[in-house]
């Protein structure tokens, strides 16, 4: 029986209704008001406070499927099984089942539901961890083999395999810090031979490409304390994750997931537009279709490309594949509008069914021009260049995205006498360097979701949802929230209206933001159904798909807004705040930042 992606979703989604689980929505691929992520990087991000303890409005049992972006995948895509927008499906047990019922429950959905061959899957338990007086896993051992998985086919392994949390292994978590056990299932991908440089026995977690991790039940039963022992939490949590992708792969025995029905006829196009076989240019056909599919994605949440955050991501994938296009010789102007639309066609009654696909393939075919012409000025550089060495072809790629490869084959095709692997030595260097400065700074945007709760973070938090009330008390009641984002250093709300304030307008949101900090009003919450929240005006974000029972934050009685926290206690702990700089981004849609 072959199950499509579509079919896969409602399986999913019936599964988990019928044992009594509750839908949490999926949040944007941008997390609203999280300043310590660039993109939603798995599917439990929005979950965090509830694992570690805030009641959930939505009960004990949630499932979702989340669209995630990892831009720290960019440049493992070429391989069989990388891909930097992707979807995680999750399920969750705040406090209520444990191990017994979620491992019988994955079994049966992955074995009856999706008829996965049993004798193709293997599973993984935790070892123990004796440094850390951390017993093995023998609970799930002894499940997985009550349900029929032959001995043979589970596999322990320590802390660095089957252990999670949010710091890493046992030695990494801080005081305080919850974490547990984890089960993992892999698929076995028999018509791959084991390769011995990967070592004399094949097993789950071997690198040859035998076995692929399809879902990871995490157990999360102990927290960290001060003396470096661990304890059991007084709530049992379940926290799994398992990648639509690659479930897709199992289901359809296919160990490259650029040949599943997700990426297949995107390689159709590419290779009818390159004339040349997939078999010989599988890595640039990959990442061509990878990272325009990416860009579409992003597109859709209104990201544009630019030299910032998530703009500079989006430039970069849209950069890489026209490169690869160039390299096939490929027409980038002729075949982005196709693979655009193929995304499009193939996740049209999932994502796209209201979006409009022209504007999207503009925005991506606008981006490859100019990058086009850029290109060229490289190229002219090249050229007149005289001393050529592996540095200054680093700094041609950071200013004009020009590949070193292509660099090397035009200047081998003028007759240059160059020494290429001097290049390429001297090139990694530069690379590498820059690689090291580029993390020291940007680190905090690859944390995973791990939200910031820092003192600022959160009195900019509940600064927002002032400023959201002062808005429309000045402005009137057309103002509609169009975005926010938060650091330690200030706060950014986009807004449409149909008319630009005037300055005078925005310093009476200015004094009124302060005049109820003065007014040291109380910040509470409640949980309530959302039509009743609806009904007593409490302000949403319209791009966010909410649960039927929401978390309602009041501060006083002069806002209420839909939110998850956290916040201050108080107005007053917030300090005076300034709207330092007003500005106009686009058609009726503006721009307030505020420290």
């Amino acid at each position: 029986m072959s199950i499509n992606h579509i079919q896969l979703r409602k399986l999913y989604a019936d599964f988990w209704k019928l044992n009594n689980h509750k839908e949490i929505p999926a949040i944007p691929l941008i997390p609203k008001d999280d300043p310590t992520t660039l993109f939603t990087g798995s599917g439990m991000q929005q979950l965090v406070p509830y694992l570690l303890g805030e009641p959930s409005s939505l009960g004990k049992r949630l499932y979702n499927i989340q669209r995630c972006l990892r831009a720290q995948d960019i440049e493992e895509v070429g391989d069989n099984r990388h891909d930097t927008f992707f979807e995680m499906m999750g399920n969750w047990s705040l406090g209520d089942y444990f191990k017994k019922d979620q491992l019988e429950w994955l079994w049966q959905f992955l074995t009856q539901k999706l008829f996965i061959p049993k004798e193709k899957l293997y599973v993984t338990v935790f070892a123990g961890d004796k440094k850390n007086n951390l017993d093995p896993d023998n609970e799930s051992y002894e499940i997985w083999k009550i349900l029929g998985v032959p001995e043979d086919h589970i596999f322990k392994y320590g802390p660095e395999k089957n252990w999670w949390s949010r710091a890493g292994t046992p030695d990494n978590m801080p005081t305080g810090e919850p974490g547990g056990p984890d089960s993992e299932v892999f698929f076995e991908f028999t018509q791959v031979q084991h390769k011995k440089e990967y070592g004399e026995i094949c097993h789950p977690n071997c690198q040859c490409n035998r076995f692929l991790e399809i879902g990871n039940s995490v157990f999360m039963q102990y927290k960290k304390e001060k003396n470096g022992s661990f304890s059991p939490l007084p709530s049992l949590n379940v926290d799994f994750g398992g990648g639509l992708e690659r479930i897709i792969m199992a289901i359809e025995n296919k160990y490259d997931l650029f040949l599943t029905e997700l990426y297949s006829s995107m390689i159709n196009i590419i290779v009818k537009e390159s004339g040349i076989t997939y078999e010989t240019n599988m890595s640039s056909m990959r990442i061509i279709a990878d990272h325009i599919k990416t860009a579409t994605f992003m597109a859709r949440e209104g990201i544009e490309p630019s030299n910032k955050e998530q703009g500079y991501i989006m430039r970069r994938l849209i950069r890489r594949a026209v490169v690869k296009m160039l390299e096939l010789n490929i027409v980038p102007s002729k075949i982005i509008p196709q693979l655009c639309q193929d995304v499009f066609d193939n996740y049209k009654s999932v994502y796209f069914n209201e979006i409009d696909i022209t504007k999207i393939y503009l925005s991506i075919s606008k981006e490859s021009e100019s990058f086009q012409k850029t290109v060229n000025k490289g190229v002219k550089l090249l050229q007149t260049h005289e001393d050529i060495n592996g540095e200054w072809l680093f700094n041609l790629k950071q200013s004009f995205g020009f590949p070193i490869e292509i660099a090397i084959e035009l200047l081998k095709k003028w007759g240059k006498n160059i020494n290429e692997s001097q290049l390429k030595t001297d090139y990694h260097t530069a690379f590498i360097k820059h690689q090291n400065l580029s993390r020291s700074s940007s680190a905090n945007k690859f944390k995973g979701g791990l939200a910031d709760t820092s003192e600022k973070t959160l009195k900019y938090h509940t600064a927002t949802h002032l400023l959201h009330q002062a808005l429309f008390t000045i402005l009137g009641d057309e103002v509609r929230q169009e975005g926010s984002n938060i650091t330690g250093e200030r706060l950014r709300f986009d807004f449409y209206l149909s008319r630009k304030p005037s300055e005078e307008e925005i310093k009476k949101v200015q004094l009124l933001i302060n005049e109820k900090i003065r007014a040291e009003l109380p910040v509470t919450n409640k949980i309530l159904p959302k039509n009743k929240a609806l009904q007593f005006g409490a302000k949403s974000f319209f791009r966010e798909k909410y649960p039927d029972m929401v978390k309602i934050y009041f501060i006083g009685d002069f806002s209420k807004e839909f939110c998850g926290g956290p916040h201050v206690s108080n107005t007053k702990e917030i300090g005076e705040i300034s709207l330092y700089k007003f500005e106009k981004i686009g058609s009726n849609l503006y721009r307030i930042y505020a420290k």
